[in-house]
This record gives structure tokens, C-alpha cells and sequence, in this order.
């Protein structure tokens, strides 16, 4: 079945076309039609991933283009890590969908938006499966689009524009970078397949500062895409957009390309030290900083959305450390669990009316299948044993501790106990306590079975897939998908004992400052209301931006536009206005006389005489 994987991306592909070409015609508008689309594709993805756990593997290409002696060729690989995305991405994408059908009735762009998540859907399916950097570029930069036009849905919210471009702007500056890295490793081996180009890396044709240059490139594409410290302040104004394109986002497709083109070019890391512990501390830095602010957010969606840059931080680290299969396995178990918290709180956000969790409170009664499902996820989040964040955060904290990287792992244990600080805090605020706001608890109701349905599904996931990487499971996943060779997995006694108190001090905490009082005013109580401020304003990073390159780019612009008037044009019109004056002088000179003529006609002739007999 392997062989035909290529199939999977391509009905989604079709979808898009069917929908946006005769959507109103088809079944529901175009949104069964998504649906039917993903459920074949899923069905297939199982149906490869089985294979390949079987031993089975494919892979087909075909020459692109000729360049000189240089052929470009297009293909598609299937192996272990590309059959693992590929039920990760059908399945969530699949639930995303069928939610969306409760979320988004009745909505003006209806058929517009099923289409745009169907080529979404296609766009990361097709990155998934490519077999070369050129061709993993072009999905790249088809799921940018389709981002910048899901997130921008609603765009005639002012607001909702700015955050779609945002989006869009600052994932070209990633984007950009990856190209140049791409081309710079094409230079050195004149292919653009990962296994031709990790082939000439082993083989040393490229090593030293230009390998580390390389690398450090690619992994600039992966910082914008997936939100890593500094290219990070797009993914929480992406919350402006339909809460099921953010549980999307945030899970399967946008923000986890970003990890798997490290993960799928992981041979050209591994041949370069300065690349991994740049990795490694950009992970490390934004898994503490993302944590940090979600603790001070009260926007729901801002909560979730600082904890997915953060949990991609814990990502990226353990790239950076060496954890290849625990990078992987918390990229599969937060896809599951992170999706989860989206629709959870995409269905108080449609139970409620407000994403602010200042307004809610004691809506567990209200909602109960949407506060169990949220539950679920948050425990998972958090770390609680035996849930599926347990098992794959422990991975990474493990391999810090294991590769001798001392201080990121007590940033990682700091990041985790803020993390289970942050999910508690947001669960209390939201279920917990006394109604807020009248109106808001009143108006409250659970969802439709369209919305729990998927939400039942993914909890259920959330408590069986970590156990896939358990010993429980003889640590099977770390023999399935690995790098170089099977991973052997361990267990330590310190590092669960930290990786316990985290998620025990986080969520203790919270309940301490939050069980009774559902406020935040505990922050200026205890002397910190300047840190509260600061983090509630995320450092100010939004507002330096906007100074330096914002500001600063209008002020050039408006310099150069002065300079182009005052200099470029004055210099044009200064030229012009002297040939007027010496046309001038020549109109005066056309007399009209023919004598004249014949006059200046002999003087030149005798002036160029006299020129030449000097000369002679």
C-alpha cells in the first residue's frame, strides 16, 4: 500500500477543486465533500502506516528539470516518519473538519473556507511525503498561503487583517532564509534530495562554517513557521481567526512543518555541533520565554497559543540535544492533546460567546462533556502521569539530562512547572468557581454533537498514545522511528521525580492562588505587579517591533520617497530646464536666412581647417 501514498495528498487536492468550483451545488456546501475527502485519506494513511510497520517502504520521482548536467528531480518517499505525519495530519484534519461543521453554520464564506482546509490539508500532506528540499518549498509556501487566507476568514475585522498579515510577513522572513540555505546546500552538492544531500555531507563535500551556515538557514525556515524565539509573535495574533483553523495550526499542519523539515533533514544537523546547540538553545529559550507569558494571558485561545510556541520549544530542544525520536513523539502526542484544548475551548467559545476568561466560571456544569474533554487535554499538557504529555515530555527531559546539556534541562523542568501552572490556572478561571458574568453564564449551553464528537475522540487518544513510548509498550516507538539507529529508550529515576514535581508544584500552585479567589490580583499582592504587567504585555516584543522595523520601514520608505521628489526628480527636472534654456539658444540661431547658413557653414569649415594644419 505504501506505493500508493501519493494518493493521499492528491484527494484532498480534488476536494479543493470541487468545492470552490461547484460548492453550493455539492452536499452541505462543500463541507461533506471535505469531509468524505480526508475520511478516504485517512482510511489510506492507515492503511500505509500499517505497511510500513510491516517493513514496507516506497518511493517515485521523476526528472523536473535539466540544468546543464544537472537534473532536478520531483518525488515522494514513504518511511516510518512520513507514515506516522501522515495519520497525524488525516486524522486531525478529519475531526477538524467535522467539527467545523457545528462551529462554522452558517457562516458567509462557508464554502470558501471547507475549500482553503481542504488545500491546507493537501498543501502539508504533499510537504510530508516530498523526497527533496525543492519540492518540500513549494507545499511550504502553499500552507503559508493557505494560513494567511484561513487565519484572515473573517477579514473584514479589521484586526483579524492585520493578524492574517502578520502571519504572512513574518514567516517570509523564515522562509527566505530557508530558501537561501536551501541553494547554498544545492552549491555545495548539486542535489536537492535529503538523502543525496546528507550523502554528500557524510562524505564530507561540505562541512565547516559553510555546513554550519547551511544548517542554521534551514533551521531559520523552521524558526518562522513554527514560532520560535524571536519570529514567535505571529502565531498568538493568529487566534483572530475560526478556533478550528487555530486547532489545526497549531497541531498538525503550520507549526509542525516548521519541527518535521528539522526532523526529515535531521543528517545535516547531526554533522554540525554549532547547528545543534543553535537549535538546542532557541528551543530552550522559547520553551521558558512562551511559558512565561501564557501564565498572564486571559484570553482562552492566547493561553493555548502561547503554550503550543512553548511545547515547540520543548520540540526543538530536544533536536538540539540529540533527542530525534523524543522531538517526534511529543510532536505526535501534542498534535493529540493540543488539538483537544483548541476545540474544548472553540466549544465554550461558541457556548459562551467571549474568549475571555474573566467572564466565565462554573461552566463545567453547563458544559460538562466540554469541561471533561478540556480536562483530559489539560492534565495531558501538563505532564500528570499516565497521560500522553507524561510519557513524551519525560522523553525530552531525559535526553537533555542524558546528553549533558545541564542547563537546559532545568529550563525545560522550570518551563514544565509553568506549564501545568498556566493549563490549571486557565481550568479554574474557566470551569471552576462562581459565574463571572450573569449574562455570560446564562447564554451558556454545551455544543453539538459535531463539535463533542471529535473532542470525545481526541480525549480517548490522549490517554492511549503516550503509552506507545512507554515501557509498558517495550518503548516501541523509539525502535519504529528513529535516526541512524533504533533509539533505546530508558527511564530515570531523577528525571521523573522532576518531571512529577513539575506538573505537582504547577498545578498546586494554581489551585492555591486560584482555587478561592478568581482573579489575579494575588500578583500585586505579593509586590510583582510590574512582572505581571510585563508579562501581560509579553515582554513588550509586539511594541519593539513596531518601532524598530514597523516604524523604522515607513520612515524609510518616507525618506526615500523625499529623496526620490527632492534629488532623483530634482536632478531630472534641473537637466530638463537647461536643455530648455540651450534649445533656447539654438531656436534663436534658426533665422531662417539662407546667407546665415551658408555663413556659419563656411566659418566651421574653415575653423576645422585651421584646427588640422596646427595639428599637423
Amino acid at each position: 500500500m505504501a506505493e500508493l501514498a501519493w494518493i493521499i495528498p492528491l484527494l484532498p487536492f480534488i476536494s479543493f477543486l470541487i468545492i470552490a468550483l461547484f460548492g453550493h451545488k455539492t452536499p452541505g456546501n462543500g463541507g461533506k465533500v471535505g469531509i468524505a475527502a480526508l475520511l478516504a485519506s485517512f482510511v489510506l494513511s492507515l492503511a500505509v502506516f500499517v505497511d510500513v510497520l510491516g517493513g514496507g517502504s516506497a518511493a517515485g520521482r521523476f526528472e523536473w528539470a535539466r540544468v546543464g548536467q544537472v537534473s532536478v528531480q520531483m518525488g515522494y518517499q514513504v518511511d516510518a516518519l512520513a507514515a506516522t505525519m501522515l495519520v497525524v495530519v488525516t486524522l486531525v484534519s478529519l475531526l477538524v473538519h467535522i467539527y467545523s461543521l457545528g462551529y462554522m453554520h452558517g457562516d458567509a464564506r462557508y464554502k470558501r473556507y471547507y475549500s482553503i482546509l481542504s488545500l491546507f490539508t493537501g498543501s502539508m500532506l504533499g510537504l510530508v511525503l516530498a523526497d527533496n528540499f525543492l519540492m518540500l518549498f513549494i507545499f511550504w509556501e502553499l500552507i503559508g498561503l493557505c494560513s494567511y487566507l484561513l487565519i484572515g476568514h473573517w477579514y473584514e475585522k479589521r484586526e483579524v487583517g492585520h493578524a492574517a498579515m502578520k502571519a504572512f510577513l513574518t514567516t517570509r522572513v523564515g522562509d527566505v532564509a530557508l530558501l537561501i540555505g536551501i541553494f547554498l546546500l544545492f552549491l555545495h552538492t548539486a542535489t536537492f534530495s535529503f538523502a543525496g544531500v546528507e550523502a554528500q555531507v557524510a562524505a564530507g563535500q561540505l562541512q565547516g562554517a559553510a555546513l554550519a551556515a547551511a544548517a542554521i538557514l534551514v533551521f531559520a525556515g523552521a524558526v518562522g513557521k513554527s514560532a520560535q524565539f524571536p519570529l514567535h509573535t505571529w502565531l498568538p495574533d493568529a487566534m483572530a481567526g475560526p478556533t478550528p483553523v487555530s486547532a489545526l495550526i497549531h497541531a498538525a499542519t503550520l507549526v509542525a512543518a516548521g519541527v518535521y523539515l528539522v526532523l526529515r533533514s535531521y543528517g545535516i544537523f547531526a554533522a554540525s555541533e554549532t547547528a545543534l546547540l543553535t537549535v538546542a538553545w532557541i528551543g530552550g529559550i522559547t520553551a521558558l520565554f512562551a511559558a512565561t507569558i501564557a501564565v498572564a494571558m486571559t484570553d482562552i485561545k492566547k493561553v493555548l497559543a502561547y503554550s503550543t510556541v512553548s511545547q515547540l520549544g520543548f520540540m526543538v530542544t530536544a533536536l538540539g540535544v540529540g533527542g530525534y525520536t523524543a522531538a517526534f513523539f511529543h510532536l505526535v502526542t501534542h498534535a493529540v492533546f493540543k488539538a483537544l484544548l483548541f476545540l474544548a475551548s472553540g466549544s465554550v467559545i461558541h457556548g459562551t460567546g467571549t474568549q475571555e476568561m474573566g467572564q466565565m466560571g462554573g461552566l463545567r456544569s453547563k458544559m460538562p462533556v466540554t469541561f471533561w474533554t478540556w480536562l483530559i487535554g489539560a492534565l495531558a499538557l501538563a505532564g500528570v502521569y499516565p497521560l500522553a504529555g507524561f510519557w513524551s515530555k519525560d522523553e525530552i527531559l531525559l535526553s537533555a539530562h542524558d546528553g549533558g546539556f545541564t542547563a537546559l534541562y532545568w529550563i525545560l523542568v522550570i518551563a514544565s512547572t509553568l506549564t501545568a501552572f498556566y493549563i490549571g490556572r486557565a481550568t479554574l478561571l474557566t470551569f471552576f468557581g462562581k459565574p463571572r458574568d450573569k449574562k455570560v453564564y446564562e447564554h451558556a449551553h454545551e455544543s453539538p454533537s459535531t463539535m463533542t464528537i471529535p473532542m470525545i475522540l481526541l480525549a480517548a487518544l490522549a490517554v492511549v498514545v503516550g503509552f506507545a513510548n512507554s515501557p509498558h509498550a517495550g518503548y516501541w516507538f523509539s525502535h519504529f522511528v528513529y535516526f541512524d539507529h533504533p533509539h533505546e529508550a530508558s527511564s530515570s529515576s531523577f528525571v521523573i521525580l522532576w518531571a512529577t514535581l513539575a506538573w505537582v508544584v504547577g498545578l498546586g500552585a494554581a489551585y492555591l492562588l486560584y482555587g478561592k479567589s478568581a482573579d489575579d490580583g494575588w500578583a500585586k499582592r505579593l509586590g510583582l505587579g510590574g512582572v505581571w504587567r510585563v508579562l501581560s504585555n509579553k515582554y513588550y516584543v509586539d511594541e519593539l517591533y513596531n518601532g524598530v522595523f514597523v516604524r523604522g520601514t515607513v520612515a524609510l520608505s518616507r525618506a526615500t520617497g523625499e529623496f526620490d521628489k527632492e534629488v532623483v526628480d530634482g536632478a531630472v527636472n534641473g537637466i530638463g530646464a537647461l536643455f530648455r534654456s540651450g534649445s533656447g539658444l539654438l531656436r534663436r540661431a534658426q533665422t531662417g536666412l539662407v546667407q546665415a547658413y551658408a555663413l556659419t557653414l563656411f566659418l566651421a569649415v574653415v575653423l576645422g581647417l585651421v584646427i588640422f594644419a596646427i595639428g599637423g
